[in-house]
Parts: C-alpha cells; sequence; structure tokens
C-alpha cells in the first residue's frame, strides 16, 4: 500500500513499489480473460485443492502490505509518533478500502445483468487484514508477532480439521458463510441454500496470517537481512509442502500450509526485487503501478463495469481479437491476447500518471 498519507516520513523501497506493481498487473491479467471459456491453465486459480501461479498473486499482494505495514507505522512509532494516532490513522484507512471495495460491487451489481452484490472480496479482504495487521505491528513485540502468526496458523487449522474437513460443501467456512453470508457471498446456490465466498469470513485468519509475515520480513528487510528472506522462505516453502500432505493447498479456503507455501514464495520474491533494484540498481519495473496500485484496480474494475454495460466489451473482444486470431491460433489465444491488452492499456495510464506525479490516496 502506498503510505504517502501516514504522519511523518521514512524511506521507500523502490523494490517493494515494483514487486506491488507486479502483483497488481498480475491480478489484471487473472482477472479479465477475453473468453473465460478458453483461459490457460497457468492463468486460472486452481478448481480447489492445489496451487497454480494465479494463485500465488494475492497472497504476495498481501504480504506486501504488511512489508508496508512494517515501513510506514514502525519507524514513525519508534521515532515517537504516538501509536494511538498511528493505529487511528490505520483504521480509517482500512476504512476506506473496504468501503471502495463495497463500492466496486455495487457498481458492479448496477451495471452488469445478472452481477448480484457481494458483501466480501479483495478490497475488503485487504482492508480487514491492513487494520488487523497494522494494530499487531504497533502494539506486539516481534517475538510476540510470531506467536500470534503461529496462533492463527495452529487455531485454523483446528477448525477446518475438527470442523468438517476441506470437502467444498462441508467445511466449516463453507457453513459459516451459508449460515451469515447467504446471497451475498461469492457463491450462492437458491436451491440448496448452499454459500461459499473464497473471501469470506474464516479464511481471513489465514489471509491475516500471511499479511503479519509480511510484517515480520518489513523488519528483516529494514535490517538488511536478506539471509533471512531467503533462509525464511525455504523454511516457509518446505513446511508449506510437508503440511500439505495433511492439510491440502486451498486458497479458497486460504489453508494454513497455503499460507505456509506461498509465504515461501514472497519472501523469496522480495529477496530477489531487493537485490535486483535496491542494491544492484535494476530499473524498478512496475514501481508505477505500485504507487497507484488501488487507482489503477479500481479503475480497471470500473472499466469492465462499463463496457459490460454499453455493451462493448463482447463486440470490442470479438472485433479485434477472436474473429481475427482464432482461425490462426485457437480460441485460447485471443482470450489471453484481450488479456493481456487489457493489462498493458492500465500500465500505460499508471506510467503517464507516474510522470505527472498523480497519485490517488485512500
Amino acid at each position: 500500500m502506498n503510505n504517502s498519507n501516514l504522519p511523518g516520513a521514512v524511506a521507500r523501497y523502490a523494490s517493494v513499489d515494483a514487486l506491488r506493481g507486479l502483483t497488481v498487473a498480475a491480478m489484471l491479467l487473472v482477472n479479465d480473460a477475453g473468453d473465460w471459456g478458453h483461459v490457460y491453465a497457468a492463468l486460472e486459480h486452481a478448481p480447489w485443492h492445489g496451487c497454480r501461479p494465479a494463485d500465488f498473486i494475492f497472497p504476495l499482494f498481501l504480504f506486501i502490505v504488511g512489508v508496508s505495514i512494517q515501513l510506514a507505522l514502525v519507524p514513525r512509532r519508534d521515532a515517537g509518533i504516538d501509536a494511538g494516532e498511528l493505529a487511528r490513522v490505520a483504521l480509517v484507512r482500512a476504512t476506506r478500502i473496504v468501503a471502495l471495495g463495497l463500492a466496486l460491487h455495487l457498481a458492479a451489481t448496477l451495471l452488469i445483468d445478472g452481477r448480484a452484490f457481494r458483501l466480501f472480496g479483495v478490497l475488503q479482504r485487504i482492508g480487514l487484514c491492513f487494520a488487523a495487521a497494522g494494530v499487531v505491528a504497533l502494539y506486539l513485540r516481534p517475538r510476540t508477532q510470531w506467536l500470534v502468526i503461529g496462533a492463527l496458523l495452529a487455531g485454523y487449522a483446528a477448525l477446518l480439521g475438527f470442523g468438517g474437513g476441506f470437502d467444498e460443501r462441508t467445511n466449516l467456512a463453507a457453513r459459516i458463510d451459508t449460515a451469515l453470508l447467504g446471497r451475498l457471498a461469492y457463491q450462492f446456490d437458491p436451491a440448496t441454500g448452499y454459500a461459499f465466498d473464497p473471501e469470506g469470513i474464516l479464511s481471513t485468519l489465514g489471509a491475516l496470517a500471511t499479511t503479519l509475515v509480511g510484517v515480520r520480513a518489513g523488519a528483516w528487510l529494514r535490517a538488511g537481512r536478506v539471509d533471512l528472506l531467503i533462509r525464511g522462505g525455504l523454511a516457509a516453502m518446505a513446511l508449506g509442502l510437508a503440511w500439505s500432505f495433511v492439510l491440502p493447498l486451498n486458497k479458497a479456503l486460504w489453508t494454513p500450509s497455503y499460507v505456509a507455501w506461498t509465504g515461501g514464495f514472497s519472501l523469496f520474491a522480495l529477496a530477489l526485487a531487493h537485490l535486483l533494484i535496491d542494491r544492484r540498481g535494476w530499473p524498478p519495473i512496475g514501481r508505477a503501478f505500485g504507487v497507484n496500485a488501488i487507482g489503477a484496480y479500481a479503475g480497471a474494475w470500473l472499466m469492465v463495469c462499463v463496457l459490460a454495460w454499453l455493451g462493448l466489451d463482447r463486440w470490442l473482444y470479438r472485433t479485434l481479437f477472436a474473429e481475427p486470431m482464432t482461425p490462426l491460433f485457437g480460441p485460447y489465444v485471443p482470450s489471453a491476447a484481450w488479456a493481456v491488452a487489457f493489462t498493458a492499456l492500465w500500465w500505460s495510464l499508471a506510467a503517464w500518471a507516474d510522470r505527472r506525479r498523480w497519485y490517488w490516496k485512500i
């Protein structure tokens, strides 16, 4: 998250901005296929258990949220700014992020035929995790933060394991979403009343653990301990892999094994970005996206809604991509080409805004 609207001044890491921007670009690439019936497997989430390349994107973003909390809030607290004031600012910002997520879902409901309103979602999850992780980072010591991470993972594993297992229909997260969200969930079956949301209530425990791993990684980054990022990444991925034999990797449930597996990957990604960009001076590709992450995500969402409302999305896809490309390459290439073009458009808009120093803060 962009930290410039918080009180006080702290150093920025170009590597963190670049990594955040690349993650947002990957989100747009995965979320905006031209034809959802023809999507390459690498650009789709695992249907239930498993972890495909697309399943690393959201946990990496939440991990970076945690890193940014460490870089933005903790130095200001250490410099003497009241922790309560910093917590208040962080909670207000988190509320705004959640409100924006709700507004985007309302826009989708109003502009896209057949789109039901959804209470939870990506921005709502980001806001909730930002709020909780910010309070933990400000008020708890590092050792206690690790204990919180361990308690979240162990407690959530126990809830899932003893609460009905990991079946798509009978797991505890789905039962809670069915009871509390119903029609407001991402998935809802009117015939059975079954509801489930991949950004739902119970799985937020796993997402919060991911964010807190980012908080601790940010402390290692501030201390210049790249060795700890690499060793921590190796240990986390080993733990996630071993754990997956009894607790499946599952993004929709955000299982503890998934937290460890994707957390290890995120630690490696941060170490590599820091070494190449901050230390060796490589260009921070993606930085323009990263400093306007929420603006780019929200703008892209609204563009999709407006194009659908005007009926232009299908016409543009058919005219510019499907009809000329399908006879030559088959249906998968034009579908991916649309996603690439859409992402490139927003990449260009973010770069244009960055050159003019236009940044949308929330």
